[in-house]
């Protein structure tokens, strides 16, 4: 039996045998959505092989249960490349998600934005990505699978339905490219240049490898950003941090749960 199987059988006796339509990876200052969830609350500490969220503003249980009557799988946090140069830190979690059951996955992240009409506290749902750090997590997949095409990674049923959940909510949900850089380090002025020349929208480090494991594994995939800052160079007079990560992403964050709420209705 799998690694994953094995946790999904764990994850059974705990939540019972009825799988999660949708899985949420909830990014940097998100966790408060999985104490939304009617359901349990299992730690990473006790799924083998799952990762330790090393990063501040993360919360690290997966939640299985009920959030706007759709059964979901919350991720409380995410592996980072830049915590243990892994790039597929997130494979064993969402194979989990997959023995589950799940066939739908929403990535959540915080980002810095590279156009003035989305400023920090806007919201902007992805409509293609770049892999500009050149890392991948399939790298050493031995199966013909890790050939995985991703002209339609960014699901646009799911995308449709993400756009008529906030106009419903009468809220802004810009679209873009988003572009992964590996971090820990922010950007310099001069890679936000050539980044805005070659055409994203936003810059962070996260999602673009769960993105392409879940293409991977068959899940079908979207993901919205919450702007905490301008990128590096954009605004002069902003020092970026990861503290004022931590401190803009709940303005944005109160909009995105809105959005998923009345997402989650539409299922």
């Amino acid at each position: 039996m799998s690694k994953s199987a094995e946790l999904a059988r764990l994850i059974r006796v705990y939540t019972g045998d009825e799988g999660p339509e949708i899985g949420l990876v909830l990014g940097s200052g998100l966790g408060h959505l999985a104490q939304e969830v009617e359901g349990i609350a299992i730690p990473y500490s006790d799924l083998p092989g799952f990762p330790q969220a090393g990063v501040s503003g993360h919360n690290p249980n997966l939640v299985i249960g009920t959030l706007e009557g759709v059964r979901v799988a919350v991720f409380g946090g995410r592996a980072h490349y830049y915590e243990r140069g892994n790039p597929d830190e997130m494979r064993l979690p969402l194979e989990t998600l997959r023995a589950l059951g799940c066939d739908k996955l929403l990535l959540t992240n915080a980002a810095g934005s590279l156009r003035a009409d989305i400023p920090p506290g806007a919201l902007m749902m992805l409509n293609d990505h770049m892999n500009f750090s050149g890392l991948n997590p399939l790298i050493g997949e031995p199966s013909d699978a890790r050939f995985v095409p991703l002209t339609d990674a960014h699901d646009a049923q799911m995308r449709a339905a993400l756009s008529h959940a906030a106009q419903a909510e009468g809220l802004p949900l810009a679209e873009g490219v988003y572009g992964w850089f590996s971090g820990p380090s922010f950007e310099t002025p001069a890679e936000i240049r050539a980044a805005r020349i070659l055409g994203a929208d936003a810059v962070g480090m996260s999602t673009v490898p769960e993105i392409i494991l879940a293409r991977f594994l068959g899940l079908r995939v979207a993901a919205v950003s919450v702007i905490t800052n301008m990128g590096a160079g954009l605004k002069p007079d902003e020092a970026i941090s990861h503290e004022q990560t931590k401190a803009m992403a709940p303005v944005g964050a109160a909009k995105l749960e809105k959005i998923l709420r009345r997402y989650l209705q539409s299922l």
